[in-house]
């Protein structure tokens, strides 16, 4: 498989995007604390039928670093000037973490562009259905990466201890390959890198009111795939349900949250029917999975 990354001026913004493969686009959306290379063992089985796009986020990674504009509306906003930029009338628009409530309101404002959604390990905004998973409150890291200046403060210097903790998790103590737990690392190293990343939580309470003013108005009529693992689980399916027309949910077993790195294989074998143009019958190209 041959990656080409790209620089690409979107919604005023120049964002690193990888490239790969041909035909109906497919566009991904990583979370935190991940870059493009969270789709490093999905890209292959993707590529071989389809344009993948996968950006590094506003000021993630080789994107540029912005003083605001993390909130999910503004990251829609950003998706949906990429795809314009690359030429695509149409994608299939897949996110995870951080990278879900932007998918889910470009699916809501854009059903005329987005064909697809999928949308995995995350909650969307405030909207019922996550109880249960909310029962003893939200994880720790929202607090605390919620107060301006205060996590960037404590972490500067000790960045790989902090992501190296997050990839052990979100793969139940499996760890990730070397060299993507090194691009994360570079990615978020550095008191600025950390305030983008830390921007995402701190845009939350903006985020959830998009989200709710959206279902407020309008259904999601996209077909939709929820997909949860460890720890989201069915929240993610519970809170879309009385929204969404067309909903399918799955939960992966003995998967942590960062399903793509920890259960590439898994993953693909849910991506390939759903994506699947009506009637094509074909299958995704397997090669360089791991499980």
């Amino acid at each position: 498989m041959s990656v080409v990354l790209r620089q690409v001026k979107a919604n005023g913004v120049e964002l690193n995007v990888a490239l790969a493969g041909e035909g109906p686009a497919v566009l991904l959306l990583h979370g935190f604390p991940h870059t493009w290379q969270l789709w490093t063992h999905v890209l292959d089985g993707l590529a071989g039928r389809y344009r993948v796009i996968a950006p590094d986020l506003r000021g993630c990674g080789a994107s540029a670093r912005t003083a605001g504009g993390y909130d999910a509306g503004t990251l829609a906003a950003d998706a949906e000037a990429l795809l314009d930029a690359l030429g695509e009338t149409s994608a299939a628009v897949v996110g995870i973490d951080a990278g879900t409530p932007p998918a889910f309101l470009l699916a809501m404002r854009r059903p005329d562009l987005v064909r697809r959604l999928v949308v995995m390990e995350s909650l969307v905004g405030r909207l019922p259905g996550a109880e249960e998973f909310l029962a003893h409150g939200a994880p720790w890291w929202f607090g605390f990466h919620a107060e301006p200046g205060f996590a960037e403060s404590v972490l500067t210097g000790h960045e790989d201890r902090y992501i190296d903790w997050f990839l052990d998790a979100g793969s139940l103590g499996q760890g990730v390959d070397p060299a993507v737990r090194d691009a994360f690392v570079h990615a978020y190293t550095g008191t600025e890198a950390l305030r983008c990343a830390f921007s995402y939580y701190r845009a939350l309470p903006e985020s959830s009111r998009q989200i709710q003013e959206a279902v407020r108005t309008a259904r999601l009529t996209v077909p939709t795939m929820a997909i949860g693992a460890h720890p989201v689980g069915g929240a993610l399916e519970q809170q879309l349900r009385p929204v969404t027309d067309h909903l399918t949910g799955h939960v992966i077993e003995n998967c942590g949250h960062i399903i793509p790195l920890h259960r590439p294989d898994r993953l693909l074998a849910l991506l390939e029917p759903f994506l699947a143009p009506a009637g094509s019958g074909g299958r995704l190209r397997h090669l360089g999975r791991r499980q």
